[in-house]
């Protein structure tokens, strides 16, 4: 089957095996913290603070880890990060058996492990486009959520059936064990070849990351829509252990159904994900995911019986994979190589940070006005974020190309090294001689490069009219260092980029001259002067 293809991969599959083990691990230690706090009669707000605890440290380092995967080695970044949880979930274990496990102390162990994840998502997801050929990575997208639905399946009703035979304990100590798994699957994972990474600081790749997205109407456009479902659809995740607890009067065994109906629904979802990909387009199926999740919330605390609310988790769960699965997807399909990971950790950004934020809002709104109320609400605004999408569908990214097309320095002479310093900003000059009547269809021309120029690298960028010559129009714009603009030329244009300034190009009647001008920093006795440029013209 095509949607199973990337298991071919002898690299991905044993990636993929891992990691399911290590998510039931994650999903069991969830149930189990969240247990525990249910146990010691913990307040419904506290109960909710589990899944923030977990998810704020990947929203206060998502963009730092981004910019650290693309910079080392993503297999020794990953075995260090999962040694280190592994320590730290070995901890919790003895606690726990000595009774020490107080909420802060939990609490606290869950931000420690939450850092973790931080730095370990993005390198991650990363990984997979580089060992999997272009034409698999949708479908290797899939194929990780489906690995994460397998263990929301099993981590919670296995937790269930551990919280009651043997004590919260055990599930940590499994969730230890589910490290160590990952751990030796990495060590013995010797094929794998890091992607060199071109010089860059860290503050500059980091801007870089940001900038790229922020320009990037495809990109933003699917963050924003699912930022915009994610905070009421985290009613459901941060509040079932309530449903089960207080509204179904379940026990630990009972919940852990409840969560294994969820991913069971994923993994269903996740079958018929492919083919309903192909039917209904990205931004259609999105939509009617959207709508049946916040059906789901609504329907969910009128259940009556263990039976029928699993039932609704079901529809809930392959809800929820049809949202994330296909947006995960789509972004690690566009993102180009140079800006991946760090592109993929402003997606861990909006996902952990819509679910900490989320679970604090509905954790609060249940508190002062019940579960019943905030689950319904919690639907209605689900459903009224796919209007929003029927209003104003995502950004389709067909006939997008996505392959990196080196732009050539014609006739550039080689500047010298020691000439250069980092901190010098490069201002660029590009002169179009375009006649009058075409200058409106340019100008709008010129809307789709000045996306281009900010999202490969320029800080500022502007159109000016040549007064000394009305026949030309000047295009100006700043990268923040000589290395950042060879870079910008030889691994940052797709080809859609390309496209986009050769149709500019098309609009000047003759070759447009480019000027690269160099600023001079001010010597130390004339830094209140203004600084001056020197240059190095060429054609390109």
């Amino acid at each position: 089957m095509t949607a199973f293809s990337p298991l071919r991969n002898a690299a991905f599959r044993a990636l993929w095996l891992a990691g399911i083990v290590s998510n039931i691990g994650a999903w069991m230690q969830t149930v189990g913290a969240q247990w525990l706090l249910v146990e010691q009669d913990s307040p419904t707000w506290l109960v909710a603070l589990v899944q923030t605890a977990a998810s704020v440290p990947v929203l206060l380092l998502a963009i730092p880890a981004g910019v650290l995967g693309e910079f080392v080695n993503k297999r020794v970044l990953l075995m260090v990060v999962q040694t280190g949880q592994l320590v730290v979930v070995a901890l919790l274990t003895v606690l726990t058996v000595m009774d020490a496990a107080s909420p802060a102390v939990l609490l606290g162990l869950t931000v420690v492990l939450g850092v973790g994840s931080a730095l370990q998502l993005p390198a991650y997801q990363a990984i997979v486009p580089e060992i999997v050929p272009k034409k698999d990575i949708s479908d290797a997208a899939s194929l990780s959520s489906i690995g994460v639905n397998v263990a929301r399946a099993l981590g919670p009703a296995a937790a269930g059936l551990v919280v009651a035979q043997f004590g919260v304990a055990a599930v940590f100590a499994l969730n230890a064990a589910s490290f160590a798994v990952f751990v030796l699957t990495l060590l013995f994972w010797r094929t794998y070849k890091p992607v060199r990474a071109r010089p860059e600081t860290f503050a500059e790749a980091t801007v870089a990351g940001v900038r790229y997205v922020i320009n990037s109407p495809v990109i933003r456009g699917m963050y924003l829509r699912l930022a915009l479902f994610l905070l009421p659809a985290n009613g459901i995740w941060a509040l079932l252990p309530l449903v089960a607890h207080d509204g179904l009067n379940l026990g630990s065994a009972g919940y852990g159904i409840l969560l294994a109906a969820l991913g069971a629904g994923s993994i269903a979802g996740a079958f018929a994900l492919p083919a309903a990909r192909r039917v209904l387009g990205t931004s259609r199926l999105v939509t009617i995911s959207v709508v049946v999740f916040g059906a789901a919330s609504i329907l969910l605390p009128w259940a009556p019986a263990l039976w029928s609310a699993s039932l609704v988790l079901l529809l809930a769960g392959a809800a929820w994979l049809g949202v994330i699965a296909t947006i995960n997807g789509s972004v690690q399909s566009f993102l180009p190589p140079w800006v991946r990971t760090r592109g993929l950790s402003m997606y861990q950004l909006v996902l952990y940070g819509g679910t900490a934020l989320g679970s604090v809002l509905v954790g609060a709104a249940a508190q002062a006005f019940g579960l019943t109320a905030t689950l319904v609400v919690c639907g209605v605004l689900i459903v009224a974020v796919a209007g929003s999408l029927l209003v104003r569908p995502l950004p389709s990214t067909a006939g997008i190309g996505r392959e990196i097309v080196p732009l050539p320095l014609t006739d550039l002479p080689t500047v010298p090294a020691e000439k250069v310093d980092d901190a010098d900003e490069v201002l660029v000059l590009v002169r179009y001689t375009v006649p009058e009547a075409d200058r409106p269809r340019f100008r709008e021309q010129m809307v789709l490069v000045e996306q281009s120029r900010k999202r490969t690298g320029a800080r500022r960028w502007q159109l000016y009219d040549d007064h000394e010559d009305a026949a030309v129009l000047v295009e100006a714009f700043t990268v923040g260092s000589w290395q950042e603009h060879l870079n910008q030329h030889a691994d940052r244009l797709t080809e859609y980029d390309s496209a986009q300034l050769e149709a500019a190009r098309r609009f000047s009647t003759v070759e447009p001259a480019v000027d690269h001008l160099i600023a001079v920093p001010p010597a130390p006795h004339e830094r209140g002067a203004a600084a001056s440029s020197r240059g190095a013209k060429s054609r390109g």
